[in-house]
């Protein structure tokens, strides 16, 4: 089982790279990612969390579940939404779950990419899976959830990290 990496390690922070070979290799990673996602109770699981710094990410969220090689995010509706949002790889030292904070994102966003095969996928989505796509996005480019939170708020949750 591949290991969630934690807020301080510098893979979170590194821009991914993009993804080359569409290649068994890579339907492997994607196949461990969803078993790390599940495993840890997470809704979306982004490469650099598991040491990985390519550019893919796996959900199972409203309803729906797959996977994004090279996403591209798009926003489509600039209507900003604060809800509760989390991420794996900030847990509280004290219980080892995710930290929430409300946390801005736009309500609607779509993301392009490919699938395992190397095949086009276009996902277009609003509420959960937007926040999803957007989060789990952040992660390819070295954002946390916590940087896009005002600096009280935010200094409120590193200080609960490890």
């Amino acid at each position: 089982m591949r290991e969630i990496r934690v807020i301080g390690d510098p893979v979170l922070r590194t821009p991914a790279e993009p993804v080359a070979d569409f290649d068994r290799e890579l339907r492997r990673l994607i196949d461990e990612m969803f078993d790390a996602m599940y495993a840890a109770q997470g809704v979306g699981l982004a490469g650099p969390q598991i040491g990985v710094s390519r550019r893919l990410f796996v959900y199972d969220c409203s309803g729906r579940k797959g996977h994004v090689i090279n996403p591209v995010l798009t926003i489509d509706d600039v209507e900003e939404v604060l809800d509760e949002e989390g991420c794996l790889s900030v847990p509280g030292k004290a219980t080892g779950k995710p930290l929430y904070a409300p946390t801005p994102r736009a309500a609607g966003a779509s993301v392009t990419g490919f699938d395992r095969l190397g095949r086009p996928v276009k996902l277009k989505a609003r509420g959960l899976l937007a926040r999803c796509f957007q989060h789990e996005t952040d992660h390819l480019d070295g954002t946390l959830y916590v940087d896009r939170l005002p600096k009280p708020e935010a200094r409120k949750i590193l200080l609960q990290t490890p």
